[in-house]
């Protein structure tokens, strides 16, 4: 593929794959899906039942709807019905009022919103409402990417129906990924005209900002915030590796946390955007980085990142912000090390298949900030290691020689070795806390 060609596919890649949303994207999804529904239904919305694939009930069951103060499928489907704009994509409901919340906790509390798996679904990623009102009824079903309405029905009658086999674009999306290097991303990076991912600097300015909110101490496990007071209290040690920690961390205190904030998303993912940007965003600060190396330090960042998780399934058990801090790795790497940022890069990013690949997903919750902050500090520790020539070795475990072929492992373990692994932490989640006091 000539080179130009090559560059402009990744930039579209990436305006697709980067992408403001308000709150975490699996309870947005229903959201969308119950505020699609609802602009066809004509009339004030009485009920809404929903249908999720197993993956996306696990990833939405626990966690803060932003504008509502309350966790779960339930709330993000009521609200998105009843005040959701179905033309803002993954920022669905960025604009909710207190009468809607309020309106939607009473219908989730009178037991009119249900959300149940859709047990029959072949997709990893499936979300489905049904909106009801006194007359009509109105179904909306998205599949494989977040906002990707396949079928709107109205009253049984089809209005609106995409063909699947638009998966085609998505399977060629994935080759070209795959046929990629980080020798190639790396080579984009550094020598694409500047203003062609100048776009880029959205996702510094976004989460940068929401790390700002979540140090406010208001959101999720105030981890961020808490790490802070520790460095003042001289608990811990205040250099640039806990910079990295603790603003990375605290974007993700406030978006697990219910912020209103939008986080800059990275492959559908508001977590994997932050662990891809922040660390990036604070080395670069500490550096004193021109506007153009933070611009092209971000970008490599993204692509690698985005590149790293096309070997991934949409959905798993597999913590993907793992695969976002490689990212944030070779960003940092090439920030530090500018003469040879290509081999430390590859050393950051094999050292890091050897310290933190194992890391399960266990839904969308608060303590999802928990791992981003182990994913980011890992990250930086395996940079250090590389700029001084050490890596750990081929010869160990998942390890390989090279890094693209790490990648690769990583995939390979998180799309066939996990399955079993996602199927009984869904079934974990779904039936603990049931043990009958005293028994």
């Amino acid at each position: 593929m000539e080179t130009c060609t090559m560059w402009n596919k990744m930039i579209e890649i990436m305006k697709q794959d980067i992408k403001p949303a308000t709150g975490c994207t699996e309870p947005i999804s229903l959201a969308f899906a119950a505020a699609t529904a609802a602009k066809e239904l004509g009339e004030p919305v009485q009920a809404v039942k929903a249908f999720v694939s197993a993956n996306l009930m696990k990833n939405g069951m626990g966690v803060m709807v932003p504008g509502t103060g309350m966790p779960g499928l339930a709330i993000a489907a009521a609200v998105g019905a009843l005040g959701g704009d179905a033309n803002a994509g993954l920022q669905v409901l960025k604009s909710l009022t207190p009468d809607v919340v309020a309106q939607g906790k009473q219908m989730v509390a009178d037991g009119k919103v249900t959300v149940g798996v859709n047990e029959t679904t072949k997709h990893i990623l499936y979300s489905e409402a049904n909106v009801y009102g006194e007359s009509h009824h109105v179904r909306a079903v998205i599949i494989d990417n977040h906002t990707n309405v396949v079928l709107i029905e109205k009253d049984g009658q089809v209005i609106f129906e995409k063909k699947t086999s638009c998966n085609d674009s998505e399977a060629d999306k994935i080759t070209f990924l795959q046929s990629l290097s980080i020798k190639d991303i790396l080579e984009f990076a550094e020598n694409i005209p500047l203003a062609n991912i100048q776009f880029i600097k959205n996702a510094e300015n976004l989460n940068d900002a929401l790390s700002k909110e979540g140090l406010t101490g208001k959101y999720g496990l105030r981890i961020g915030c808490t790490m802070e007071k520790s460095i003042k209290e001289g608990l811990l040690a205040g250099d640039l590796a806990r910079e990295i920690q603790v603003r990375t961390v605290a974007a993700s205190d406030a978006r697990m946390g219910g912020a209103a904030c939008p986080a800059m998303t990275n492959s559908g993912s508001g977590n994997q955007g932050i662990t891809v940007s922040e660390p990036v965003t604070v080395v670069a600060d500490h550096i004193k980085a021109s506007g153009e190396e933070r611009v092209r330090a971000l970008a490599l960042a993204s692509m690698v990142a985005i590149y790293a998780h096309s070997y991934l399934p949409k959905l798993s058990a597999f913590c993907a912000t793992v695969t976002a801090a490689m990212g944030a790795a070779a960003g940092m790497a090439w920030l530090l090390d500018r003469k040879t940022p290509y081999q430390t890069i590859c050393k950051a990013i094999s050292s890091m298949n050897g310290g933190i690949v194992g890391m399960v997903c266990d839904g969308a919750a608060d303590s999802c900030a928990m791992k981003v902050a182990s994913a980011a500090e890992i990250a930086y520790r395996s940079v250090l290691m590389a700029l001084a020539g050490i890596r750990v070795e081929g010869t160990d475990g998942l390890v390989a020689d090279t890094a693209d072929e790490c990648i690769r492992n990583v995939g390979l373990l998180a799309s066939n070795g996990m399955q079993q692994t996602d199927c009984e932490v869904l079934h974990i989640m779904l039936n603990k806390n049931k043990e009958v006091a005293g028994a």
